[in-house]
């Protein structure tokens, strides 16, 4: 018996080491670890989501709800090409902006869930896996962009740091069915593309089908596809002919497949039409013809002079510009620069994403770290790098994709996002570097120090913990405790709208979109730019006096007005006017046009059927 132990023990080791050498080959692997890391953080999202008990299927943000509501009219009979939202604003509604290239996953998940669930539950399956179904592919490029730069470390750091900002960041946690998603995984699939020392074609064909998809899915990412087709345009001219394949693979590549996404997803009737806000005749005329004249450049010009080159180059970004300014001059500035003055001061300063560095130093100076340290720092690592010759074209091409999406967030802090994606690239390299250095004199303290507040620093969460603690210490003295406000967008607190027959609210915008998903009423406002004229008349009953107020509800057809005094915007106009609709609700006079409705319990909104006053 006691022989036979020792053989035993040998043989559990043998196969403890065996599993260990198989797990380890398979981490030096791009697929298998993709798909390891990508196992563990769904089911740490998972976990972290589901933990504390039952949550809302659909994710927090607005558009999450939106979307839902956008997807359920798609699979109850709206057209592909109808992008109408009726449902939405005055008279026959809002005709929204979003792609359906985003709906129809979504809507298949649901139909295919439910021919064994209920509705609900197969709404809910479905908002859990379609976004986590893009964590896999977005690591996959993260990782195969960290391995190109910067070999097995690169990939482990890249996947390191990429799943902390999936899991920091929620856009792949269930219910967050925005766009925004796919579309870092599609900006992570086109950097990925440009690091292939091979510069074999079928990169840019991919990247070129990925920046098309990209722009078709929300006009979010054109300034990061412009600087991209840029940077391959000057690769072309700095390199000539070896990369003339590549060159012409991305020119066609992005032609074509931005001409099907358009005859796919326009309809018709909207040929001629120039949006700013989505992919329309100017997007895709400008993406044709970019991509048309370099793959042209590339064929007849990739032999001459790297001189000549860029002047080819120059001819085609003139040719392009010039198309901008006669086919669509106004999408060369902010599509949201036309919105009415009401609009921004009474609602577009209070949209958190929307906010400038400017507007955020003002309102929460403490998370600005979060948002554009780590990509501050990345820049600084690029620029002094490419000044001591250290892979100078591959922290060039970060420079220039960090610059812009850098210069976006500075504009809007939802552009953040995607900056500190980028960032991660070249911060690996950085910390690949500096661990080299604290392991080749391990007795170094500085040189320990230096490695582990350089991972620290890399990391957007650091910056964001760190502000929380700085802000906790600032305002230590003041009275930090917040009651917990009834919601009013709750299914609970819209329940007396489902008593009545279905009409016509008037509420604040934030409580747009949960009217629409719970009930089956119409809404005058949801937070939606294309949607000015519904958000201003909303504005304008609350602003007017009540007598005034009536005749606003009148012309419009409303039939239920919605008060919430803890509503940010609705507090902010009845501060504006005193003696105005909200002011005055706000102090209890009803005027008798408006018959208060019985009140859900733990509710903050109060409903008012409207009477005329002829009635």
């Amino acid at each position: 018996m006691n022989a036979v132990q020792p053989i035993a023990k040998a043989q559990a080791t043998s196969v403890r080491t065996g599993l260990i050498g198989n797990i380890r080959q398979l981490l030096t692997r791009l697929l298998p670890s993709a798909l390891i890391y990508s196992l563990v953080l769904i089911g740490i999202v998972v976990v972290m989501k589901y933990a504390g008990g039952r949550v809302d299927y659909v994710g927090p943000d607005n558009d999450d709800g939106m979307r839902l509501v956008e997807v359920r009219d798609f699979l109850n009979g709206q057209g592909w090409f109808d992008l109408m939202q009726y449902r939405l604003g005055l008279g026959e509604g809002t005709l929204m902006h979003w792609s359906r290239l985003i709906d129809l996953p979504i809507a298949a998940l649901i139909r295919f869930f439910g021919l064994f669930l209920g509705h609900d539950a197969a709404e809910a399956a479905a908002l859990v896996v379609w976004p986590l179904s893009l964590v896999f592919p977005a690591m996959l490029a993260m990782g195969l962009a960290g391995r190109r730069v910067g070999g097995l470390a690169g990939m482990h750091l890249s996947f390191c740091f990429a799943g902390m900002a999936v899991y920091t960041g929620n856009r792949f946690a269930p219910g967050a069915i925005d766009h925004h998603n796919a579309q870092l995984a599609l900006v992570a699939t086109m950097v990925a593309m440009l690091f292939d020392e091979r510069q074999r074609a079928w990169n840019y064909v991919i990247a070129g089908a990925s920046a098309a998809l990209a722009i078709a899915i929300g006009a979010e990412t054109t300034p990061f596809v412009a600087i991209y087709c840029l940077v391959v345009a000057l690769l072309w001219v700095w390199e000539g002919e070896p990369f003339a394949a590549a060159t012409k693979a991305f020119g066609l590549s992005l032609a074509v497949a931005i001409s099907i996404l358009f005859f796919v997803t326009v309809p018709p009737q909207h040929y001629s039409a120039v949006t700013c806000d989505n992919l329309s005749l100017g997007f895709y005329s400008l993406a044709t013809i970019g991509g048309g004249l370099l793959l042209a450049a590339a064929i007849f010009a990739s032999r001459l002079g790297r001189g000549l080159r860029l002047a080819v180059i120059a001819a085609v970004g003139a040719a392009v510009f010039g198309s901008a300014m006669v086919i669509a001059p106004e999408c060369l500035r902010n599509p949201l620069a036309d919105l009415d003055p009401m609009l921004v001061e009474l609602w577009l300063r209070n949209v958190s994403e929307a906010q400038s560095i400017l507007a955020l130093g003002r309102t929460d100076p403490f998370s600005i770290g979060a948002f554009y340290a780590p990509g501050l720092l990345a820049i600084a690592v690029c620029i002094f790098r490419s000044v001591q010759g250290d892979r100078v074209q591959v922290h060039l091409v970060l420079l220039a994709l960090l610059s812009v999406s850098w210069a976006v967030a500075l504009v809007q802090v939802r552009g953040a996002v995607f900056l500190n994606l980028l960032s991660i690239l070249p911060l690996a390299l950085l910390i690949i570097d500096v661990r080299r250095v604290s392991n080749g004199d391990s007795e170094n303290a500085a040189a320990a120090l230096i490695y582990i507040v350089t991972v620290l620093a890399s990391v957007p969460a650091v910056w964001a913990v760190g502000g929380a603690l700085v802000e906790m210490q600032v305002n230590k003295t003041k009275d930090t405790e917040v009651a917990d406000k009834p919601s009013c967008s709750s299914r609970q607190a819209l329940a007396p709208l489902g008593g009545l027959p279905a009409g016509l609210v008037s509420a604040p915008s934030e409580m747009g979109v949960p009217i629409l998903r719970y009930t089956a009423n119409r809404v005058l406002s949801a937070p939606y730019h294309r949607n000015q004229g519904g958000m201003l008349t909303e504005m304008h009953i609350g602003l007017a006096e009540p007598q005034e107020a009536e005749a606003f509800l009148k012309g419009a057809g409303v039939t239920v007005l919605a008060f919430c005094p803890d509503d940010l915007q609705t507090s902010e106009i009845a501060k504006l006017k005193p003696d105005g609709l909200y002011a005055q609700l706000g102090k209890g006079n009803i005027p008798g046009y408006l018959a208060p409705l019985p009140k859900a319990a733990d509710s903050g909104v109060q409903f008012f059927r409207y009477r005329p006053a002829s009635d």
